[in-house]
């Protein structure tokens, strides 16, 4: 009889599980409860009254679950009383932020159960002829004027040549449409400029990205009048203005929305007559581009006290568009942001009169800047900085690699020593997740999405890495790194680091409190259907909603625990065999993710929000997931390349590792002890089993690093690479060939100075009797010699006179007069 029962109890958790595993609807969980009480009834001796129960509890779940009517006056109506009651105050400005953008793959990783198939068939993206063109050809001459050293140090300014070609070739309207005289060029092609640019030069990056980023050239696209995209958009297209975009104050930084600059409705003289206008004072810093600025793109609230165009005096955030030769306006002092010489600098203004007209999108936009801004910065984040973050990516894995095999220590390539092998795994690694994060982020912009949280992943995520590859790089670089001074590829990159991390949202605040508190109620199925079904008063809706919630929660309890007992194994994926346990394991995490972040919201509710930490360890795990499923479509993308196996599988299993560390971060600090405990056992039934990248993989990455060939290529890809000795990264690549090419030959005379053939004292000497003995030939030697020269050029410094005389170097270049309208 016992063994019966236990069966039974098996059947019976067995059925239940399966039902919770795919998410049975109502009528299926009712047939169940009935199959259950029918057993007890019929099938075992048991007191009546368990059967009768049994039988009560069943008529009682089907009339709730099965009649709607009935459960929404019984059961959701009351919890819907409370649920508006506890439901957290949203800003204006929060609210708008999270109605900004939209959402994509992002929000299939929170389902828990992603569909692959549909990431793999998103297209990949692809340069234009046109695009493809430019880049060989404007984009290729810009990199090929650009010195680094004579612009960071001697100038603190491009140069005047490069100014005019920049402005004359159309690099400040990438993103304004050829009807207005643009280059109307793809997400793809702007961030494969962008990246070629920064691999070349930071100063020169900056000043091409920052137009075509967040700034009246896209402010005026989407939302501009008929009358200021007809007068604009031509003249920023031509450079014949320069844009600069003025929202940062020094009392709000992050708290972009508590800005004190404000605007007074009021009516004033305007080309000597009386106008409608707004009388404007405001105090900006970090403004890019501000010194040399014709038109300042400027954020303020703006406040109607006499009712002159509506019945509100409080009217919202407000963006309007100054001339900066407009009297009034101050313009033109520098910051210098860690001795980088992009243009960059504050401006204020005190009573400024502007008309009406001024107001980007005219008076019909007055009080939705926030809106706008947000909305253009879902696009523009995705861009710029990881754009920015990859060209030091690609820089450093190219520069580092080439230098790890010029560069000799104990008779031997410093990359072959196993500690730099792992600072090597970790720059190639990193630099291919960016990639791929950059690919299908592009791939999601040129489809007409704007993916607000995933830009949040990008900005954050590829600006730490490109923190971590820097940092690798100068590590193994050594002094070669910390000596500043022409023949120094490193030092710039590493000194703008913190301002990458520190600009379009810091990267605390990016990921304690936007990447995960945008994506919990953006992103996941039900959340944001409940609070607006609350903000309605829509029974119906919620019902449905919060049903929906709480089956999805059960089923991803009861997924979490399976395929954390089987590491999802047995879960029907698609893709190629090097990738189809990848896919199991995400799929896996994704469950788990979906289970961590509705029990955490529904136990901590509002207070999540103050939880900086659980939040960013969420988040993290978010980000992972997308990173990882990037670097999977990438490799399918690029037609499954064996050479990228190692490239793959160390990026991968490096995100599945961060994932574990964030997920037991969240258990082992959630402040309810006993749900944490449960959902330990949950998601990670069988313990902490994963490992961090292991060595082998480690090892092939740095020599795919160290190595001339394919691999290296692609992982390169879109670099600039001067085929030039006397370029410092263009020597580089022939030291490293040299180097290469000189291995065996150096084989052969050490191979004779064992066997005692040659006794010689020196290097040159054992050389030289070497080819007197016909062992090497002239050529080979003459190679050697050749070898030697590039390999010292490579690993010297520079050095100054002892004053550190900087040159005092020509005015660069005027801006243009600013155009009124």
């Amino acid at each position: 009889m016992v063994s019966v029962i236990v069966a039974a109890l098996i059947v019976v958790g067995a059925t239940k599980w399966f039902l919770a595993y795919h998410r049975g609807n109502g009528l299926a969980w009712t047939a169940w409860c009935a199959i259950v009480a029918a057993a007890l009834t019929w099938g075992f001796e048991v007191p009546p009254v368990w059967a009768a129960a049994a039988w009560i509890f069943t008529a009682i779940f089907g009339v709730l679950s099965v009649i709607k009517p009935v459960r929404r006056m019984v059961v959701t109506g009351p919890i819907f009383g409370i649920f508006k009651k506890v439901l957290p105050q949203v800003s204006q400005t929060e609210q708008e932020a999270l109605d900004a953008g939209s959402i994509w793959w992002d929000a299939d990783l929170f389902t828990g159960k992603p569909e692959w198939k549909k990431m793999l068939d998103y297209p990949a993206p692809k340069l234009s002829t046109e695009e493809q063109a430019f880049l060989d050809g404007p984009v290729e001459k810009l990199c090929g004027m650009l010195d680094d050293w004579e612009t960071t140090h001697n100038r603190m300014d491009l140069s005047p040549e490069v100014w005019k070609f920049i402005r004359e070739q159309g690099f400040l309207g990438i993103i304004i449409p050829k009807s207005f005289g643009g280059l109307g060029f793809s997400a793809f092609a702007h961030t494969e400029i962008v990246t070629k640019i920064s691999t070349r030069s930071g100063t020169a990056a900056v000043t091409v990205m920052v137009p075509n980023s967040l700034g009246p050239a896209e402010l005026l696209i989407h939302y501009g009048t008929d009358e200021q995209k007809n007068h604009y958009l031509p003249r920023l297209a031509k450079g014949q203005d320069i844009p600069c975009f003025a929202l940062t104050n020094p009392e709000a930084g992050s708290d972009a929305g508590a800005i004190p600059d404000f605007g007074i409705v009021c009516k004033g003289q305007h080309e000597g007559r009386e106008v409608l206008g707004i009388r404007l004072t405001w105090e900006k810093r970090y403004i890019t581009l501000a010194p040399v600025a014709t038109i300042l793109g400027l954020a303020f609230k703006l406040y109607d006290p006499d009712k002159l165009i509506g019945t509100q005096e409080e009217l919202g955030i407000t963006l309007a568009l100054v001339p900066t030769n407009h009297k009034g306006v101050n313009i033109g002092r520098r910051h210098i942001p860690l001795d980088a010489a992009f243009m960059n600098g504050p401006t204020t203004g005190k009573d400024v009169f502007i008309p009406m007209d001024w107001v980007i999108g005219g008076q019909e936009q007055v009080g939705n800047g926030w809106r706008m801004l947000v909305e253009c910065l879902a696009a523009g984040r995705s861009i710029s900085l990881p754009s920015m973050s990859m060209a030091a990516g690609k820089l450093c894995s190219r520069a580092t690699g080439a230098y790890a095999r010029v560069r000799s220590q104990f008779k031997t390539p410093i990359g072959k020593f196993e500690g730099i092998e792992e600072a090597l795994a970790r720059i190639g690694g990193n630099t291919y997740m960016m990639d791929a994060t950059r690919r299908m982020t592009m791939a999601a912009l040129d489809m007409g999405e704007k993916p607000s949280v995933i830009s949040a992943i990008c900005k954050y995520h590829m600006t730490e890495r490109m923190r971590s590859v820097i940092t690798d790089a100068m590590d193994i670089h050594g002094g070669k790194g910390i000596m500043m001074g022409p023949n120094n590829y490193l030092g710039r990159a590493y000194q703008a680091v913190p301002v990458a991390i520190t600009v379009e949202g810091a990267n605390i605040l990016t990921r304690s409190l936007i990447i995960f508190g945008q994506g919990a109620i953006r992103c996941h199925p039900y959340v944001l259907k409940e609070i607006k079904a609350a903000g309605a008063n829509d029974l119906v809706a919620f019902d449905a909603a919060l049903w929906g919630h709480i089956s999805f929660t059960i089923s991803n309890a009861a997924r979490a625990l399976w395929l954390g007992i089987t590491g999802g194994k047995g879960v029907n994926v698609p893709g190629s065999p090097e990738t189809r346990r990848y896919l199991q394991m995400m799929t896996r995490f994704s469950s788990a993710f979906a289970l961590l972040a509705d029990i955490s919201m529904f136990v901590l509710g509002g207070t999540l929000k103050r939880k900086e930490k659980l939040s960013g360890r969420l988040g993290d795990i978010l980000s992972m997931l997308y990173m990882a499923s990037a670097t999977v479509k990438r490799f399918h993308d690029e037609g499954r390349q064996k050479d990228d196996i190692a490239l793959l599988t160390w990026s991968v299993n490096d995100a599945f590792f961060r994932i574990q560390v964030a997920m037991d971060g969240v258990l082992a600090n959630f402040p309810n002890r006993s749900i944490a405990w449960l959902l330990r056992v949950l998601v990670f039934p069988k313990g902490l089993t994963l490992t961090q990248p292991y060595d082998k993989w480690g090892a092939r990455v740095a020599q795919i690093l160290i190595t001339p060939g394919a691999a290296r290529d692609r992982l390169t890809a879109g670099a600039y690479v001067p085929r030039k000795e006397d370029d410092v990264i263009g020597r580089l690549e022939f030291a490293m060939e040299a180097v290469v090419k000189a291995e065996p030959i150096e084989a052969k005379i050490r191979a004779a100075t064992k066997e005692g053939k040659l006794a010689q004292r020196t290097a040159s000497e054992r050389r030289l009797a070497a080819l007197n003995q016909a062992l090497i030939t002239q050529a080979e030697y003459e190679h050697l010699t050749y070898t030697d020269r590039l390999k010292r050029d490579v690993i010297k410094v520079d050095d100054f006179e002892h004053d550190l005389s900087r040159q005092s170097g020509e005015k660069t270049w005027s801006a243009p007069k600013a155009a009124s309208m």
